[in-house]
């Protein structure tokens, strides 16, 4: 088996395990984004800096198949990307904040799950770079960990406010 074949492999038994397409893929983009430009915070700076939406859906598109489902289809650098922008850890939480309400939204409880452990994971990544390259290294941030096997179920977390 090459590599085109395993990731297809395991692409499929995320697929399987979570419900995951590309689809909802596409429209947990669309809808999370719909919902940053709208937000007070976060809205000016990204109206600031994207001129054609449409690319950036596609790419953002391209990066969480890439992420959810390991396609490989996202060839970027997320970090260069965020580094210039002017933000901080106040608004990773609006952006998790919003990534969640989304994920829970738009997709089943397995699937939001999914999505939200990894946008943790990237949230915290970015975070600690830009940090560190500002000179504003904090620490590890725990807010960012899910709940350990004793925590709640996907179907509480949907539930949760």
């Amino acid at each position: 088996m090459d590599a085109a074949d395993r990731r297809a492999r395991i692409t499929a038994e995320i697929q399987e395990k979570t419900g995951i397409s590309e689809e909802m893929i596409d429209t947990l983009v669309r809808k999370f984004y719909a919902n940053v430009r709208n937000d007070a915070v976060l809205g000016p700076i990204f109206e600031s800096r994207i001129e054609d939406w449409e690319s950036h859906f596609v790419r953002l598109a391209a990066f969480w198949s890439s992420v959810a489902l390991m396609t490989g289809r996202y060839h970027g650098r997320p970090m260069d990307a965020h580094m210039p922008l002017p933000i901080d850890a106040a608004h990773f939480d609006t952006w998790l904040a919003i990534f969640e309400k989304t994920a829970h939204e738009v997709c089943p409880p397995d699937a939001a799950l999914h999505f939200i452990e990894r946008a943790r994971r990237i949230a915290e990544s970015l975070e600690l770079g830009i940090a560190m390259r500002h000179g504003k290294l904090l620490g590890r941030n725990e807010r960012f960990r899910l709940p350990d096997s004793d925590g709640p179920t996907p179907k509480e977390l949907t539930h949760a406010e």
